[in-house]
């Protein structure tokens, strides 16, 4: 019915998660939702770095404690559900503790787990690429960097902290020829980018991709996780990345029927899929899941708190502040453009030589040279606007994947000269698996150039673009639309329509490990929708303030950034601490990749950019300045961190929520989510609260939303697990209202306030009303009571601005 993430590691073991299943059970969630829970690299902070699958992490107790948090949930009446990682596993230091890597690197294709990783042997010397040198190998081995351990049980390469197995055979010979002869080719770390001959994750060679569509991979890698299935220590899966899996559809497939069984009536487990889905892009019905993990609901939730009218001014603003007219779009453009030449060349090239030996063979496509073969693929995977289109080798494309590679052909083409077009008409028939009837290489083909369609969405959008254009950054978010700005109830009422029809069991959310920023930080920024004309003044005079700490280095569109990120994060008690702002700020510059970044740090700029944020930060007639707009803006503020939190939990779907979240969480991109939770403090608030305590702030009143809501989900299953979801008919677009059960006698009514600024505006809610169905209502968060027909709003949220109005049962 609900989950609550909390982040296993070290620091927050399973132990720490026993500790609070009764907390949680008091929260109202049914499942405690457990990130990665096989043993990772050690002092993994956040678990997606899986070195051994037939173990539990070791250093957050092993098996033992994860038994302990199984009886003391079930001991509170809860469930379990884990995030599973079947895409890659951790290239580690030192790598022998990954057994299976280890056993590669020694034996090479010989290796019984050589069918575990997509190595491309055909390489010319046959040798896995290490890129981990700190400096080209010659001079390494001239330095004398690299030595042959003998000491252990086996004979070992060692380089600093790295630590490498020696081929059999060949631990006798002279260090350099024994370096040559080996399965891996030891390299500078600057040659991964165009010549790593492994599938990795994204563009992190750390993190080698393992081949789960392999019967044996898949078993031997999800034993551990099938078996608490099985025992019923875990309800359900979340799947990391399943984009990034050779086939999707099957590995949903053969999950499902090894979990088959294990569901309260027989079905298999619950199995919700991290999936992107990009503009009106919908989950493909094949899956066998229950939904996406809930970026689709996050960007819907948070759109109906933006005024659209907001778009255009700051627009802009933006323009006026930072000289940058060009549309969103270009950026996006530009920016894939970077990652397929240069961060996944070595993705592209494989690509590309695949297309050359397809062509060379067969004589009626032997006339599109390699160069053209590469100028189309890169063009294509530019133009692609989803993480992948769901082509399966041997079955006809079905016509949605075609829709997807046809039109990103299409505007291809214009970037293309024409001699080119014939060329990529080839790459686009053999992507969808159209051409080049036996060859093997065609089916490889159709796998690897879907498999890299998503890192080129992903680095090139959400690691880059979103680091480069600041309109609104709570817009630029996973699975975000930066240029769509808000969304009518209309639009909410259909897509939870849809949710409760298609997928009624799909997981929903509006924070995760892996969002830029925290649910109440993006509320907090939506209000700027509505102050567009004093959010101008503000930074105009901050800016004006703050001049002694502008260096000529720092950038207008950064210093944008940093008093977007101020306000955003701003507390009752100040301003965010130098450390995380420094260090998200760090991060952001770094990711945008044109002025630093991680490989190469221009130490002018992050000083200039250190110096402002610092400087800023201890500049008390700024702070004061921005703290009379946080004054200003506060009231709206309340209205949006109450209200999405609220839809989210009583729409269709099952809510998470993440880590804290049931307070106010004013949190920026991870490691800052990460930070330690106060759950003692948590479970006083919680505890004040049921004995009848008011709320004395809005951390308070967050909680009692969250508290309510989750109870009510959880009291009545007829509604909130599966239940139909109808509009309730308002009088103003200033109230959000919808119902959940039956059609003609629902279960609960849920109304939230939208937009309270152009609300106020326009007179308040005066006699505007909504119509409640039939019967008597009681509104769970004040106890107030209201019968069927026209209910006036403003009596509705007279305390705050939601109300959750549960039918009481007739009597007699």
């Amino acid at each position: 019915m609900s989950t609550y993430r909390l982040q296993i590691q070290p620091a927050f073991t399973f132990d720490d998660a026993a500790a609070r299943a009764r907390y949680l059970s008091v929260l109202g969630v049914s499942h405690a939702y457990l990130s990665p829970v096989l043993a990772p690299a050690k002092g993994s902070q956040h678990g997606y770095d899986v070195v051994d699958h037939s173990r539990l992490n070791p250093e957050a107790g092993g098996r033992e404690a994860f038994d302990r948090l199984s009886r003391e949930l079930r001991e509170h009446g809860l469930g379990a559900v884990a995030d599973v990682v079947p895409n890659h596993v951790a290239v580690p230091t030192p790598a022998s503790d990954n057994a299976q890597l280890w056993s590669v690197l020694r034996e090479g294709p010989n290796s019984p787990f050589a069918s575990w990783f997509d190595v491309d042997w055909s390489v010319p010397d046959r040798a896995i690429l290490m890129a981990v040198l700190g400096q080209r190998i010659g001079q390494v081995l001239a330095a004398g960097e690299l030595s042959l351990d003998t000491s252990g049980d086996e004979p070992v390469l060692r380089y600093y902290d790295h630590v490498f197995p020696v081929r059999p055979g060949t631990e006798a010979l002279p260090l350099q020829e024994l370096v040559d002869r080996q399965w891996y080719r030891l390299a500078h770390w600057r040659v991964a980018d165009e010549e790593l001959n492994y599938r990795r994750f994204f563009d992190v060679d750390t993190l080698a991709a393992i081949r789960v569509e392999d019967p044996a991979v898949f078993d031997a890698s999800h034993a551990l996780l099938l078996e608490l299935v099985r025992s019923g220590d875990l309800q359900g899966l979340r799947i990391d990345h399943p984009d990034g899996l050779a086939d999707p559809r099957g590995y949903l497939d053969r999950l499902a029927a090894a979990t088959r069984g294990t569901g309260e009536d027989g079905s298999s487990a619950w199995v919700v899929a991290e999936k992107i889905l990009e503009g009106d892009e919908l989950l493909p019905r094949d899956w066998a899941c229950a939904g996406t993990t809930g970026y689709d609901a996050l960007q819907r939730i948070g759109g109906v708190f933006l005024d659209p009218a907001g778009a255009e001014p700051l627009s802009t603003l933006y323009a006026d502040l930072t000289g940058q007219t060009r549309p969103f779009a270009a950026i996006v453009e530009e920016a894939k453009r970077e990652v397929v030449e240069h961060g996944l060349y070595a993705e592209v090239h494989r690509l590309v030589e695949l297309l050359a030996g397809i062509c060379h063979d067969d004589v009626n496509l032997r006339d599109h040279t390699r160069r053209g073969l590469h100028e189309a693929v890169v063009e294509l995977l530019v133009a692609i606007e989803q993480y992948r289109a769901y082509v399966v080798p041997g079955e006809p494309a079905p016509p949605e994947a075609v829709a997807v590679l046809e039109h990103a052909a299409d505007t291809a083409r214009t970037r293309l000269p024409a001699e080119r077009h014939d060329t990529l008409a080839v790459v686009v028939d053999l992507a969808l698996g159209r051409a080049a009837r036996q060859d093997p290489r065609a089916a490889e083909f159709v796998v690897r150039f879907q498999q890299t369609c998503g890192p080129v969405m992903a680095k090139g959008i959400e690691d880059t673009s979103f680091y480069r254009w600041f309109r609104l950054s709570s817009l630029n978010e996973v699975g975000g639309e930066p240029t769509r700005f808000g969304i009518s109830p209309e639009e909410f009422h259909a897509y939870a329509a849809r949710c409760a029809r298609d997928w009624p069991a799909t997981m929903t959310t509006l924070s995760t490990h892996d969002t830029k920023r925290s649910e109440d930080v993006r509320a907090r920024l939506s209000v700027l929708s509505e102050f567009t004309e004093e959010w101008a003044a503000a930074v105009a005079s901050w800016r004006e303030l703050a001049g002694e700490h502008r260096a000529a280095e720092l950038d207008a569109r950064t210093e944008v950034l940093i008093w977007q990120t101020l306000f955003g994060t701003w507390r009752a008690s100040g301003p965010i601490t130098a450390e995380r702002l420094l260090g998200y700020l760090q991060k952001a510059t770094r990711e945008a990749k044109d002025h630093t970044t991680w490989t190469a740090p221009d130490e002018a700029y992050e000083a200039a950019v250190e110096r402002f944020a610092t400087g800023v930060l201890g500049d008390r007639a700024v702070l004061d300045a921005v703290g009379e707009f946080v004054e200003l803006t506060a009231a709206a503020a309340r209205v949006a961190v109450l209200g999405q939190k609220f839809v989210q939990l009583a729409m269709p779907g099952v809510p998470d929520v993440y880590q804290g979240t049931e307070l106010v969480d004013l949190s920026l991109v991870d490691p800052d989510n990460r930070r330690p939770v106060d759950y003692a403090g948590r479970q006083e608030r919680l505890a004040a609260l049921d004995a009848d305590g008011a709320p004395r702030d809005l951390d308070d009143e967050k909680l009692l939303v969250v508290s309510r809501t989750l109870r009510a989900r959880r009291d009545d299953p007829s509604w909130s697990v599966g239940g139909e979801y109808s509009p309730v008919p308002t009088s103003t677009g200033n109230a959000l209202a919808f119902a959940r059960g039956p059609v003609h006698s629902p279960s609960v009514v849920a109304v939230a306030t939208r937009l309270p600024v152009s609300l106020e505006r326009n007179g308040g809610w005066g006699e505007h009303a909504l119509t409640l169905p039939e019967g008597s209502w009681r509104n769970a968060f004040d106890g107030s009571r209201f019968e069927g027909g026209s209910v006036r709003v403003a009596e509705l949220l007279d305390g705050l601005p939601v109300a959750l109005l549960v039918r009481e049962a007739e009597q007699g």
